[in-house]
């Protein structure tokens, strides 16, 4: 028996057991979620229950950082919260609402624009996710100006200079598109733009600070009713 042997054997046998780990954890991950979004929920519901006495501020803080964080994971409705959060508060409650929006979707485009790569690609290699991590490795090689010719040369003529002169803007319509939560919803739509190093990171907190300003603006002019 040469050297080599247990050497070709032993990634397999700990490739198999960073696979189990790896399922553990989002399977971790997709528990707390779930157990959190019920948490919020109830807790919503204890606030709806209190507001004819006036909700405790603490109540209404925890679950305005509920919401941040639920609206920074992918495919959580965190959005219906929000707007729970403000049915129940009144327009009171819209500056709050806003900046929660800001900072969880900023959370999710902040953790896919300085996540390791390289990490990311071997966590995906352990789930046999090839193509994600052809994708990500095509990413951390190409530089920017290419990764743009290549996306233009992509997209159909007439789409290609929408999509990419105006990717801010396009970001923003993601964001208020109804039913993205296809899409992994608000916190997915960041953490993929984040991924893609498409996007400076000032601008596109400040295309996010405009993009979702205009309900909870409009509720705080004009009142709840327009959400009805």
């Amino acid at each position: 028996m040469t050297l080599k042997e247990p050497q070709q054997i032993a990634p397999q046998r700990y490739g198999a057991i960073r696979l189990i780990l790896r399922l553990g954890v989002i399977f971790g991950i997709v528990l707390l979620a779930k157990l959190g979004m019920d948490a919020l929920s109830a807790k919503v519901a204890q606030l709806e229950s209190d507001s004819a006495k006036g909700a405790m501020i603490g109540l209404i803080i925890l679950v305005l950082i509920g919401y941040t964080l639920m609206l920074a994971i992918p495919f959580l409705p965190g959005v219906e919260i929000g707007i729970a959060v403000l049915l129940i508060q009144g327009a009171s409650a819209a500056p709050y609402v806003y900046l929660a929006t800001l900072t969880g979707l900023s959370l999710a485009f902040l953790f896919g624009q300085f996540v390791p790569l390289d990490r990311l690609s071997r966590f995906c290699a352990d789930l046999y996710m090839f193509r994600v991590c052809a994708l990500l490795h095509t990413i951390k090689t190409t530089p920017l100006d290419q990764r743009l010719t290549k996306l233009n040369d992509r997209l159909p003529r007439w789409l290609a200079p929408i999509l990419i002169n105006y990717r801010y803007v396009t970001l923003g319509a993601l964001i208020n598109l109804p039913g993205n939560i296809a899409l992994g919803g608000g916190g997915g739509i960041m953490i993929a733009a984040g991924l893609s190093r498409l996007f400076r990171t000032h601008h596109t907190i400040i295309a996010i600070a405009i993009f979702t300003l205009p309900v909870p603006l409009a509720v705080w002019i004009m009142g709840t009713d327009i959400l009805r």
